[in-house]
């Protein structure tokens, strides 16, 4: 009988703990129907979506910093670019997961909170020496470096930190 009582306990517990790691889970994205995503995994603000059209490096950087805030994020500042770490948290690790197809016909494994009209995000992450950048692929989920003057597929995903 104690054994069974025992049991019964450690069963519920791990139980119980499936169900916290689940709303953790679920807890690190929120939308706040405003057209941006909080992550309060990392203390970031995320454009719920990218800029919808081909851009370059230097393009992108401008349109964070003073298009996209005076379009759909009015009350906030201090967007950017993200770094490759930022773009990598984003990608759905879901195996279950197939992704979903992009406007341009890329299908893309990102959180679904946040939609993609293409696969390639720019970074922040720029050459001093050379006019190069790193790119992240949300298609095949890797990252690469690419020429600055570079825009077909290209967009941007604005972010902000928190604090």
């Amino acid at each position: 009988m104690l054994i069974k009582t025992g049991s019964s306990i450690l069963t519920g517990i791990l139980v119980m703990l499936i169900i916290s790691a689940t709303v953790l889970a679920e807890d690190r994205f929120i939308d706040n129907k405003d057209g941006t995503v909080i992550d309060n995994e990392l203390g970031l603000m995320w454009a719920k979506t990218d800029n919808a059209g081909d851009i370059n490096w230097h393009q992108a950087l401008k349109w964070v910093k003073f298009t996209f805030p005076d379009t759909l994020a009015k009350h906030y500042d201090n967007w950017r670019l993200p770094t490759l770490a930022e773009l990598q948290s984003l990608v759905d690790t879901n195996k279950n997961s197939v992704g979903y197809e992009t406007d341009c016909g890329q299908r893309v494994k990102i959180i679904p909170v946040i939609h993609l009209s293409c696969g390639w995000i720019w970074t922040a992450e720029s050459s001093s020496i050379a006019p190069t950048s790193r790119i992240f692929n949300f298609n095949n989920v890797y990252h690469y470096t690419v020429r600055k003057a570079h825009k077909k597929g290209y967009r941007a995903l604005p972010v902000r930190d928190l604090k």
